[in-house]
């Protein structure tokens, strides 16, 4: 379609709104009129011309074979149809016949929604256009809108017309429908400051992605296809690869399935109403949300395309999804080898203010397996960066990235220029999967940065500022399917300029994340200001605080007040308590708010307070440099004393004297003997020898076989991101160990237990090309060349010569 005369048929019913619906509706909500309006007018042009034929066959079907409900089929035949309407009416007629009297007009039109076939009144419910029908009415508008859409100077039909000034008017063609039905979404959304995450794809990026998809298989696409979008919008993603397949690879008995879900209503029905025009299933198209429900469980697809929300939560799914912390859907599970090599059943859920990577998981779980005679899936999905490095090793996110690399499923990921959307400036990449690699492509993975390929508008669109001509998506087709490095070319200004690829082996984005463990080295002595601190819970430590220092020993009491004459103190006071917890801006949970009300946890505490008292008055106040003996000389005193406390007890009070010095000694943790079978069974999971053992936390004590542990420092704790890949070989832990640890921190060991392996890309990284400052020189002429300029305009404004503003 000709842009011109698609931008004055979106512009002629831009207009509607400002002029029918003005002091009808308020301006953020006129979408919900035009764009059902736009869709009901579309159903109504293509039916007019078949509108008898289908009369006809009501008339048949009733009056000659007496049928009580109507036969579909036969119907649908009659429209040239997968929808028909049998009432008497059309938008046309409607008007035409239109008098002043509302309620005639009201009760003809819904007449004529309630006309229309199953599949478009369900359009009609999503759309809620029974509602915004009878209010237009009631605001006496209903006329001057129906008169807007039937008139002769806009077609919305599929046939070129003449307007009444003897003007041709061209067809509307399907792919135009589209065309002006996004661009009146984009324009709405842009009006009502949607979010980001609410927008189209710019169809020169669908076109991008359909050769993507498409190209590297064109002589071997199957007869019978199937095309699936899990957040298909108005279904713009679908309908162009149709379109795409059609033009590019033309085949007469080819057979195209489209099949998606869009969780809103509007758009949704958009989609439907697309569907049924261009002759699609519209059962394939399903409403909801897709990560709540899968609604696809039983189906594998050819193809998939999609451009889902992100930066957008999907905490309000959970519950379909996890339970607690088990996931429960086995789309977001996936199995993964731990660091030893075992298999894991591993969480592939990212954090629950994104949810983009779910939908790029639903649509990995619906691939279909080239081991059951299949060509396998080819998958093109947009994501935004966060997709490529959010979530440490381990995360839901990582282990996303992880499956899919270790799978040799990822392709290849094409940056795309920055203001290429609608609603959104942000960077943008589109991930390319398939899980039926050639075998130049296997093991390998494709980095393409075009983000500086792409040409200006002259108007923004919204944040579009720019977009891909034709040439920028054949070069980054053809780069693609080269599957080769191509260096960044260089201006005359030393600046980056077109396309830059890479091909890296899937290992070169996996790291080891590895804990590095410090010996604790800690002092000991015991004080009453030490000791007080034990007095209260650390959680709610500043509410016990002041009680305590407002009510003293009151807080252990009971008031013998209340039910069996044993309520607490602290109960007989929870309003007030509640009260200051308020002022002070402290929020306290169920859990803490009866911790703190509970004088047993008080006694249990002050108890503690006195054990400690008791053990200072035995041990005496003195400090040890050695917290080991310091630790013996405790236990000694609690056996002696017969006082048994909890584990936790007994390290509250530990916790409570010691702290990190270091100068102290270190901190043992436990001594272990290594003898024949263990020692062996060790050193080959360590892949170490016995030499080599204290960087792996086990130190000799100088007895056969004896080894000491050493208790870590929690704040002392680091760890290393050890890329899993080093001069082209796998790269040993230890290794990177001796020559990046030890050297720096003599007494640290590797916690190689803790060990998980992540994935992570990063464009930057490869693409980045540093451009050196300019030299000084350079930027002073630059500056002495401004001045001169200023001077210039400065004497030519007041009128003066150069040498009065010099010496002004």
């Amino acid at each position: 379609m000709d842009h011109s005369v698609h931008n004055k048929l979106v512009s002629f019913i831009w207009s509607i709104a400002d002029d029918c619906l003005r002091d009808v509706y308020v301006r953020g909500k006129y979408r919900d009129v035009i764009l059902p309006m736009v869709v009901l007018r579309r159903l109504d042009t293509l039916l007019e011309p078949t509108k008898e034929a289908v009369l006809e066959e009501v008339r048949y079907q009733r009056e000659e074979m007496d049928a009580i409900e109507l036969d579909e089929e036969p119907l649908k035949e009659a429209s040239g149809y997968v929808f028909y309407n049998i009432s008497k009416w059309t938008l046309t007629s409607l008007y035409n016949t239109a008098t002043n009297n509302r309620q005639i007009l009201l009760a003809n039109f819904e007449e004529y929604l309630n006309g229309f076939s199953a599949n478009v009144l369900e359009i009609v419910e999503r759309f809620e256009l029974k509602n915004k029908i009878q209010h237009m009415a009631n605001k006496d508008v209903l006329l001057d809108v129906v008169g807007k859409f039937v008139s002769p100077k806009i077609n919305l039909t599929p046939n070129d017309v003449v307007d009444p000034d003897g003007y041709k008017l061209p067809a509307l063609s399907n792919l135009g429908m589209g065309y002006v039905f996004e661009e009146l979404i984009r324009k709405f959304n842009e009006e009502n400051n949607e979010e980001a995450g609410e927008h189209f794809t710019p169809r020169e990026v669908i076109e991008l992605m359909t050769h993507l998809v498409f190209d590297p298989i064109k002589d071997k696409l199957p007869l019978t296809l199937t095309v699936y979008d899990p957040a298909c919008g108005s279904g713009g993603m679908l309908t162009e690869a149709q379109n795409f397949i059609e033009e590019k690879y033309p085949e007469s008995n080819r057979d195209i399935y489209l099949y998606g879900k869009e969780i809103n209503d509007e758009t949704y029905a958009i989609c439907k109403s697309d569907m049924m025009i261009k002759g699609n299933n519209p059962e394939n198209i399903k409403v909801g949300s897709t990560l709540s429900t899968d609604e696809f469980a039983a189906n594998r697809f050819d193809f998939m395309l999609s451009n889902p929300p992100y930066g957008k939560s999907w905490a309000s799914e959970q519950k379909h999804i996890k339970d607690g912390g088990d996931v429960i859907d086995p789309r977001f599970r996936v199995i993964l080898k731990d660091y030893w090599g075992s298999d894991q059943d591993s969480d592939a859920t990212p954090r629950s203010s994104d949810g983009q990577l779910l939908f790029l998981m639903e649509m990995v779980s619906k691939m279909k397996d080239p081991a059951a005679g299949t060509q396998g899936s080819r998958i093109a999905s947009v994501h935004n960066g966060s997709s490529l490095f959010t979530g440490d090793a381990g995360s839901g996110e990582s282990n996303i990235r992880r499956c899919i690399i270790e799978n040799d499923w990822l392709e290849a990921i094409v940056q795309l220029p920055n203001n290429l959307f609608y609603n959104t400036g942000i960077t943008t990449y589109i991930w390319l999967l398939n899980n039926n690699k050639p075998e130049a492509r296997k093991g390998k993975v494709q980095l393409i940065d075009s983000s500086l390929l792409y040409r200006k508008l002259r108007k923004n669109l919204g944040n579009k500022n720019c977009e891909f001509a034709p040439e920028h998506i054949e070069e980054i087709t053809r780069t693609y399917l080269d599957c080769a490095a191509i260096e960044r070319a260089l201006d005359d200004n030393n600046d980056p300029v077109g396309i830059a690829s890479q091909v890296f082996r899937n290992e070169d984005f996996g790291y080891y994340k590895v804990t590095i463990e410090r010996p604790d080295r800690r002092k000991a002595q015991f004080s009453e200001e030490r000791i007080a601190g034990l007095r209260f819970d650390k959680q709610i430590s500043e509410v016990m605080e002041h009680l305590y220092a407002e009510h003293g020993d009151k807080v252990y009491e009971h008031t013998g007040h209340g039910k069996d004459n044993k309520q607490s103190f602290l109960k007989s006071i929870e309003k007030s308590v509640m009260a200051w917890c308020e002022d002070n801006y402290i929020s306290l949970n169920t859990k803490a708010k009866t911790k703190l009300l509970d004088v047993k946890r008080w006694a249990s505490l002050k108890a503690l307070v006195d054990t400690a008292r008791e053990l200072m008055a035995a041990i005496g106040e003195g400090e040890f440099n050695d917290y080991n003996q310091f630790k013996k000389q405790v236990d000694a005193e609690l056996k002696a004393r017969k006082i048994k406390l909890s584990a936790p007890e007994k390290n509250a009070i530990l916790n409570a004297v010691s702290w990190y010095d270091e100068t102290a000694e270190k901190v043992v943790k436990k001594v272990v003997k290594l003898n024949g079978d263990k020692l062996d069974e060790l050193l080959h999971r360590y892949d170490c020898t016995e030499e080599q053992l204290p960087d792996y936390g086990l130190y000799p004590t100088g007895k056969a076989n004896e080894y000491l542990t050493y208790e870590s420092s929690a704040d002392l704790r680091d760890s290393e991101s050890i890329p899993l890949l080093k001069d082209g070989n796998k790269q040993r832990i230890h290794d990177y160990f001796l020559a990046e640890v030890k050297p720096h921190v003599d007494e640290a060991w590797i916690n190689l237990d803790s060990t998980k392996i992540g994935y992570e890309i990063s464009f930057n990284k490869y693409f980045y090309r540093h451009k050196p400052l300019r030299s000084l020189e350079e930027v002073a002429q630059d500056i002495i060349s401004l001045e001169q300029k200023a001077e210039g305009l400065i004497a030519q404004i007041l009128g003066v010569g150069v040498q009065q503003v010099k010496g002004w």
